[in-house]
């Protein structure tokens, strides 16, 4: 029988000095310890169990109502993002379990319509406070609503009470402030390597581009193949944070890759007809759906409100990014165009 104390001695053990040890995890709100899992494998399984996160098999990740099965989803995307920072954590002799939960949870506050509901939520929220809308410091975050996911949401407003360690790197996983665990900051980077080179997958079978659209540095330093291209930049980056205290790539690899992600927007992202092609629809869907449960709180889930802790503009943004790009749509249509 292996206990909770004997996985905790494991870790002191086998595990870098640089690793996160769940012996010492911290919880927002204290709470006995389990028998047999560590305070992250805890998190985990919460998360795994959570309503938000069986959501995300219906949001979009870019290609919204694609005609086909093999698209990503927002769901596909995280399991992505938790194999590839499964992999670098255990080859650093980090704590794969920390990384696995950060990865499971960091999109859980994520919109319907992928960043096209982000974005209009966002503008939305500008809109009714008479702000311009900034699209380097928006008012709504998916990064942050998954923290309130977590912390507030779930569990019909108690949350997870999730540890102190998952917490930030779920906050952390987007934007330039690092994660103050090496895990944390593995799933930040992971994230960056998933979606890049899925997308690139999604684009290419969408026939939005095709092998030869691909940046030359991109064919050259990172490969010819997805799996390729994953291999060389989990690789650079385990042999470049190896014994540093730190999690990075080389120079070289990081730049090829910021310039795949640079040509992803401008020739998938921002352009593409195939991949947005509801974005109109998006930003009408997400502003009237927002406008209504302005005026018709009452028409909210009746415990929204009052875990928004009575600010109807809370809940109301609570409630329509909790929504499926499936749900949002059928509301509206039901709710205007009868």
């Amino acid at each position: 029988m292996l206990t909770r104390a004997d996985r905790e001695l494991q870790e002191r053990q086998n595990l870098s000095a640089f690793a996160a040890m769940s012996d010492a995890a911290t919880r927002q709100h204290p709470e006995p310890q389990d028998k047999f899992r560590t305070a992250f494998q805890r998190d985990r399984d919460r998360i795994i169990h959570a309503k938000s996160f069986r959501r995300l098999k219906h949001k979009t990740q870019v290609f919204m109502a694609p005609e086909g099965d093999h698209y990503r989803t927002r769901l596909t995307h995280t399991l992505e993002v938790a194999q590839i920072s499964r992999s670098i954590a255990v080859a650093l002799m980090l704590n794969e379990n920390l990384t696995e939960a950060i990865a499971m949870a960091h999109d859980l506050g994520h919109t319907p319509f992928g960043h096209a509901g982000e974005e209009a939520l966002a503008r939305c929220l500008a809109a009714r406070r008479g702000m311009p809308y900034d699209e380097k410091n928006p008012l709504f975050k998916h990064s942050g609503q998954s923290l309130r996911v977590v912390d507030v949401l779930e569990r019909g407003g108690q949350g997870l009470n999730l540890t102190n360690e998952v917490r930030d790197g779920i906050i952390h996983h987007s934007g330039n402030e690092k994660a103050f665990t090496l895990e944390g900051r593995i799933v930040a980077t992971a994230d960056r390597i998933a979606y890049v080179n899925h997308d690139i997958d999604d684009a290419l079978r969408a026939g939005l581009i095709v092998e030869s659209d691909l940046p030359l540095s991109t064919q050259t330093v990172l490969g010819n193949t997805h799996s390729g291209r994953i291999t060389t930049l989990v690789s650079d980056m385990i042999t470049n944070s190896d014994g540093t205290g730190d999690i990075r790539m080389s120079n070289r690899v990081w730049e090829v890759m910021m310039e795949l992600r640079t040509f992803l927007f401008d020739h998938v992202y921002r352009l593409s007809s195939v991949a947005r092609p509801k974005e109109p629809a998006v930003l009408e869907i997400v502003g009237e759906l927002f406008s209504y449960y302005l005026d018709h709180p009452e028409a909210m889930p009746a415990d929204t409100l009052s875990i928004a802790g009575g600010s109807v503009e809370q809940a109301a943004v609570d409630y329509v990014a909790s929504m499926t790009d499936n749900y949002a749509t059928a509301t509206y249509e039901l709710l205007f165009n009868q």
